[in-house]
């Protein structure tokens, strides 16, 4: 009777649009173990009783017991009512599993509400590891879209939307003995099995950039049979674009842009946070141009040298953005050099009227130019504008589409939330979590062209009614300083990254304005994010946990004791470097690992925390200097003077910058007005400016005669009598 019924439901829920994957041979099934299962739907009991292979024991939480019809549907399966915090039904589970038996347990212990996941329940774990039975995870997905679950107002609803219910391979789960407190960190064990599977399941390695936006657009279009479309994008012309907008305007500037550029040609983009940015950088992806997003606050030298480096022979900007940003010598630079200039005011009078008829019918027919991404290039970005010659970074499709899922992962936004974005979009931080994620989600988008305007983006991001807001801790800490508590009263959710987070920025939000503020971990090369602290599990001074998806490994380093040099491997890292003395030619990661040059310590349940930076450089307002590249320059100032003289640049902490750098030197004959004009004169950044020079007698070096800048650092620090050091 019981397989009869399964079977009857089993073909009603195909027709329904339901279907079971299994990730291992089904024949290799343990005879007891723990279905460890996410929770988005009243359906979900019956789509695990209809579809899981064996005779599971369903342990359903009251929410469930006391509905009729899941009951009714259900009466032939074996069931226990189960409350995740009684010891007495936690006992009951072991002892089934004991039995030989497979439990069925809903580790949230309730529906999501917003489609991601929610608390985690230490019962999974403890009846796994108290029976010795592996856990077998299961992951469901499709149901939060429909009727029966409780994310309305947070996902769109449909009447049959698709349902999978993917079965990873049964694993052991067994705590560590060296753990304290066991019990307190089975539900985070638990939770990051599921995490890791939430991304395998969602990521797709082959997809395009562009094609992931019709397909986000598909879902997130309408909300429902008879409602409006949703605006989704804004700026400070403050006039609202939907996906459909976006698109088509993508389609006709791409179509543009095949007229004067070839196939995988590398367009430069030097444009502000603006909706004509994300259309350009979509047109260019649609038709296999690789967008190259030139930092325009480095100096025009910097910007020909990116121009350079990535082979870029033509830039598409705005005429409005150059005369409002004085840009006009570096486009003369980069006349000079002989790349092109296109001004997207012109283009676009330029643009004919079937060209516009196209792109509409093109979104129309859901009609993707190229939908294979996987490791095709989508993307270039610069490690460091303010270095003399800037390293390029390539990204390909799936490392972008693979961070946006390992945040997603971890992160769960909807169309209900509205992200506020100042950070540009040439920071692969601005272009990832800033751009490409909240739309790839179905969230709204705000893009404000600078991060500095302090009390505008505060009185905006209060008019907007913002819920999501990213920066550097330098910019956060100037809009909680300048801005009323109220501004951000609707601001759920507050990422840090780009510059370590200072415990005083963080107890100013908390205290001034209630919001919590989480602080990410990454780099350009890894596109960008790393590491992150999130609701679920979050330690203050840490950087998080590593994201699903990716390894890593500590290796030693000189002069340090703890922790060691943070490498890492995955999805999202680069394709490689474009060097500038090298231009175009491709320098992959050795074996696929990124040395990230930051020494770290990590925890005993994965909370990592950076102890110092090897790698030479410093993070000034979230910009980062290179300290080699400052060291040249003060050799290249004084190099008329006679003598022999040493230099050595280190960075520390500073209290509203992030960092500083300082210079030590025997040479007394440095001063900082000396620096200020050779580096006037040469048209290079003020960030390479020492902001403090020390005079030593003798600076540290290794047996080997190699600089010591660890000990130099150290020394700096006790010089300057302060672990922050006080500003110039």
């Amino acid at each position: 009777m019981k397989e009869f019924v399964r079977f009857c439901l089993r073909v009603l829920l195909k027709l329904m649009k339901a279907k079971c994957i299994f990730n291992f041979d089904v024949t290799k099934l343990p005879e007891k173990g723990v279905y460890v299962v996410n929770h988005v739907s009243y359906l979900d009991p019956i789509l695990l009783f209809a579809f899981l292979p064996g005779n599971p024991v369903f342990a359903l939480n009251g929410h469930l017991y006391r509905r009729h019809w899941i009951s009714f549907l259900m009466q032939c399966a074996d069931i226990i009512h189960f409350n995740p915090i009684e010891p007495a039904d936690i006992k009951k589970l072991i002892a089934k599993v004991d039995e030989g038996r497979l439990v069925v347990i809903f580790a949230e212990g309730r529906i999501t509400e917003d489609g991601g996941l929610m608390k985690i329940y230490e019962a999974p774990g403890l009846v796994a590891d108290k029976s010795k039975a592996p856990l077998i995870p299961v992951w469901i997905d499709g149901p939060q879209y429909g009727y029966f679950s409780k994310t309305k107002g947070h996902l769109p609803h449909r009447p049959l939307p698709k349902m999978r219910i993917y079965v990873g391979k049964p694993r052991s789960f067994k705590l560590k003995d060296e753990l304290r407190r066991q019990r307190d960190h089975i539900s985070n064990e638990v939770y990051m099995i599921l995490r890791e599977m939430c991304f395998e399941i969602n990521y797709n390695k082959d997809i395009s950039l562009f094609a992931q936006l019709m397909k986000t657009a598909k879902v997130y279009a309408k909300t429902g049979w008879f409602s409006k479309r949703p605006r989704i994008i804004e700026d400070i012309n403050r006039k609202q674009k939907s996906f459909k907008d976006i698109i088509v305007a993508a389609f006709a500037l791409g179509r543009t842009f095949k007229k004067f550029t070839e196939k995988d040609e590398n367009v430069g983009v030097l444009l502000p946070n603006a909706i004509a940015t994300v259309c350009t950088f979509f047109g260019l992806s649609a038709y296999e141009r690789t967008p190259v997003m030139i930092n325009f606050s480095v100096g025009s030298k910097n910007m020909v040298s990116m121009c350079h480096t990535a082979l870029v022979k033509t830039v598409i900007t705005s005429k409005s953005f150059i005369i409002k940003g004085k840009l006009e010598s570096a486009i003369e630079d980069m006349e000079k050099a002989g790349i092109k200039i296109v001004y997207l005011e012109e283009l676009a009078k330029k643009i004919p009227l079937w060209t516009k008829i196209g792109a509409f019918l093109s979104y129309k027919v859901k009609h993707v130019p190229h939908k294979q991404g996987g490791n095709k290039k989508a993307v270039i970005v610069f490690t460091s504008g303010s270095e003399g010659a800037p390293k390029a970074v390539l990204l390909s499709h799936a490392n972008l589409i693979a961070n946006v899922n390992q945040l997603a992962a971890i992160q769960t936004i909807t169309y209900k939330d509205l992200l506020f974005n100042a950070l540009p979009m040439f920071h692969s931080f601005g272009l990832m979590v800033g751009m490409l994620f909240p739309l790839f989600q179905g969230s709204k988008l705000f893009l404000y062209p600078s991060p500095l305007h302090y009390r505008v983006v505060a009185e905006l991001v209060y008019e907007l009614g913002a819920t999501l807001m990213i920066g550097t801790d330098t910019f956060l800490r100037g809009y909680a300083k300048i801005a009323h508590p109220y501004d951000f009263h609707n601001v759920r959710l507050m990422y840090s990254g780009g510059e370590a987070a200072k415990p005083d920025t963080r107890s100013m939000w908390m205290e001034h304005c209630g919001i919590r503020m989480m602080e990410a971990y990454g780099s350009t090369e890894c596109s960008p994010v790393m590491t992150a602290n999130n609701g679920i599990f979050n330690k203050f001074g840490s950087i998080g946990k590593l994201l699903p998806g990716m390894q890593y490994r500590i290796e030693p380093v000189d002069g340090i004791t703890t922790g060691g040099e943070l490498c890492v491997k995955g999805p999202n890292v680069m394709l490689g470097y474009y060097m500038p003395d090298n231009p175009g030619v491709l320098v992959p990661p050795q074996n696929g690992w990124y040395h990230t040059g930051d020494v770290v310590d990590i925890d005993e349940i994965g909370f990592f925390t950076i102890k110092d930076r090897i790698k030479r450089f410093a993070k000034i307002g979230g910009e980062m200097v290179s300290l080699n590249a400052v060291h040249d320059m003060v050799i290249d100032a004084t190099k008329e003077m006679l003598g022999e003289y040493n230099y050595g640049v280190v960075a520390i902490p500073h209290e509203s910058k992030g960092e500083q750098i300082v210079l030590v030197t025997n040479n007394r004959s440095v001063t900082s007005a000396m620096l200020h004009e050779y580096v006037k004169e040469n048209g290079m950044s003020e960030l390479y400016l020492p902001r403090v020079i020390l005079y030593h007698e003798k600076l540290p070096v290794f047996a080997t005669g190699k600089s010591d800048n660890v000990t130099l650092k150290k020394e700096v620090m006790e010089e300057l009598c302060s672990p922050v050091a006080n500003a110039a």
